[in-house]
């Protein structure tokens, strides 16, 4: 089944798809598709991982905030 989001980067690299061919053999890919596979995948699990940080650290800073007992802070 072919993603046509990676065929649609594919066809729209113009000047740098020599460029990503090389890389993807360098990087041991058989096709240029396999490459932009992969490199979709990393992208998703890197959104995922910078989603799972936020929401930690927005949870950490509502820890953090305590309630004091005077009225004048």
């Amino acid at each position: 089944m072919e993603n046509k989001l990676i065929l649609e980067r594919i066809e729209n690299l113009r000047g740098k798809r020599t460029y990503e061919e090389k890389k993807a053999a360098k990087l041991g890919f058989l096709s240029l598709y396999d490459y932009f596979e992969d490199k979709l995948l990393r992208e998703a699990q890197a959104n995922e991982i910078t989603k799972e940080n936020s929401f930690i650290m927005q949870d950490r800073s509502t820890k953090k905030k305590k309630q004091s007992t005077c009225s004048c802070c």
